[in-house]
């Protein structure tokens, strides 16, 4: 069980970490948060641009410096108060800004009459090395459903609106990963435009949480067509996810019923047989954003930075939530974990910090990772109950190979009776759904070129003989895969074909 947030921020008051970071740029929730907790100390504020405030009115006390301001809590053994310092993440490279606030965070440790904590609050979190291990980082939690469902009922009663309970239960869910301005902007926008809050405003709600992804650049949202339709063969896959899918689509109802959240999946195997694919056909079925991560865009020059990257990124897909979240060939984003050298050591903690997020996520962020090579994934990324399911897909067989041949005629209007599908299957043992839309295209492009009428069965038959299928080019690495996957427990994508 979790435990609330003022209570955690009181424990670490009570246990004298010094140095408290809140990474966030709601200033006035945590100002609410710390003014619940705080009984007895004084809190002075200081905020860059603007000096030592007021902590209540916000209204400029002195001109004081960063220095200056600091420099008062460094002069006396027997003091008790609360330090705010808001926005000064541009002073943490300042020699005597550290060693200022180092001060008084030994004293606040070992003297017995000292009792100052450091509250620094600001958009972005910059960690000196100096202080790294003064510095306790405490991340202001976003409401949580009752809460938002609280926002929603407040904001109806002060403009005299009556809400459906339905909405309210989906606007409560689409809005959680904002904050309470977050929400309220919305609300607002929402009622502005209609004069009322309707179903119809959830695209609002996804059209601002475009707008998170487009304005940090660490995620990409990404446009798709592809339906489970779109895929030819995996049945035991499709079947599964349409399982999901009508979870994600009831989430208030299932979480109400007890059914758990769905964190995510992984889909191993053969290059070029649908797992890309599967991803934005699960997005679509889902009816829900698709984000894709690339984790190399998250590794930053600074100590860190990449970590806190990788922090962000994950805050802003739980603020897009539900979504899926797609990271694609994800060994090589973790490849390395466990080495030593500064940059296995910085991948390694990022691995880390993914894996504890998606063990203990309540969230409703679905993680598709896909990858053509599990062998170069550490052990402890494959253990249950970091993703749902791990599936194996396979060359396509038999029956999926049919399918994906008609399908990328019908795709094409190019498929008629006449074009044997038991000869064309006899040629394309081997082949990936990819190597088999390739063959297809290719024969189209000639048929066009040479102004047929109708692909016939021949014409296809010439372009499988003139192409190298994935099995035969890629046979090492798919040797390799395939002694992995006997050591590790993963479910078959495809149904076992009929001999």
């Amino acid at each position: 069980m979790k435990i609330p947030a003022i209570n955690k921020l009181a424990s670490y008051i009570e246990a004298l970490r010094p140095i408290i970071y809140i990474p966030t740029f709601d200033f006035n929730a945590f100002d609410k948060l710390i003014s619940q907790i705080n009984q007895n100390s004084k809190i002075y504020e200081f905020n860059d641009g603007l000096g030592y405030v007021n902590f209540k009115t916000k209204l400029p006390e002195t001109s004081y410096s960063i220095e200056q301001f600091l420099s008062l809590f460094t002069a006396s053994n027997k003091q008790s108060a609360l330090l705010v310092l808001k926005d000064i993440h541009h002073h943490l490279n300042n020699p005597k800004v550290i060693s200022l606030l180092k001060t008084i965070a030994l004293k606040n440790i070992y003297d017995e009459d000292y009792f100052v904590t450091i509250f620094i609050v600001s958009t972005k979190l910059v960690i000196p090395v100096e202080l790294e291990k003064l510095i306790t980082v405490f991340d202001t939690p976003m409401p949580e459903k009752q809460e938002i469902t609280k926002f929603i009922q407040n904001f109806a009663n002060d403009n005299e609106l009556e809400i459906e309970t339905s909405v309210v239960d989906e606007l409560s869910l689409y809005l959680k990963g904002f904050s309470e301005f977050e929400i309220t902007q919305i609300l607002n926008l929402a009622y502005q435009s209609s004069g009322a809050i309707e179903r119809k405003d959830l695209k609002l709600v996804l059209e601002e949480k475009e707008q998170i992804i487009k304005k940090t650049g660490m995620l990409e949202i990404l446009n798709y067509k592809e339906t489970i339709n779109d895929i030819g063969g995996l049945e035991i896959l499709k079947k599964w996810l349409s399982n999901k899918g009508e979870v994600f689509k009831r989430l208030d109802e299932a979480t109400k019923y007890g059914v758990d959240i769905p964190k995510g999946i992984m889909i191993v195997g053969m290059p070029g047989c649908g797992k890309s694919l599967t991803a934005k056909a699960t997005a679509n079925l889902f009816d829900v954003p698709l984000l894709r991560l690339d984790v190399g865009k998250l590794m930053g020059k600074y100590v860190g930075e990449s970590e806190e990257n990788m922090r962000r990124a994950i805050k802003i897909a739980e603020a897009i939530s539900p979504c899926v979240l797609w990271i694609d060939e994800i060994e090589k984003a973790f490849s390395g974990v466990g080495d030593s050298g500064g940059s296995h050591e910085v991948t390694t903690r990022l691995f880390g910090y993914f894996l504890t997020w998606i063990q203990e996520k309540e969230n409703s962020v679905f993680v598709v990772a896909t990858s053509n090579d599990i062998s170069k994934l550490p052990a402890e990324f494959l253990r249950k109950g970091r993703f749902d399911e791990i599936f194996f897909v396979d060359f396509p067989n038999d029956e999926e190979r049919r399918k994906i041949i008609e399908l990328h005629l019908k795709k094409r209007k190019k498929w008629h009776k006449d074009i044997d599908t038991i000869k064309l299957l006899k040629e394309t043992k081997g082949y990936s759904g990819a190597d088999i839309e390739a063959v297809i295209k290719e024969t189209i492009e000639k048929g066009f070129l040479s102004a047929k009428k109708q692909i016939t069965t021949d014409d296809i038959f010439t372009e499988i003989k003139d192409t190298k299928p994935m099995s035969v080019s890629l046979k090492d690495k798919i040797d390799s895969l395939s002694e992995t996957l006997k050591k590790i427990d993963v479910k078959k994508a495809s149904k076992e074909e009929v001999k």
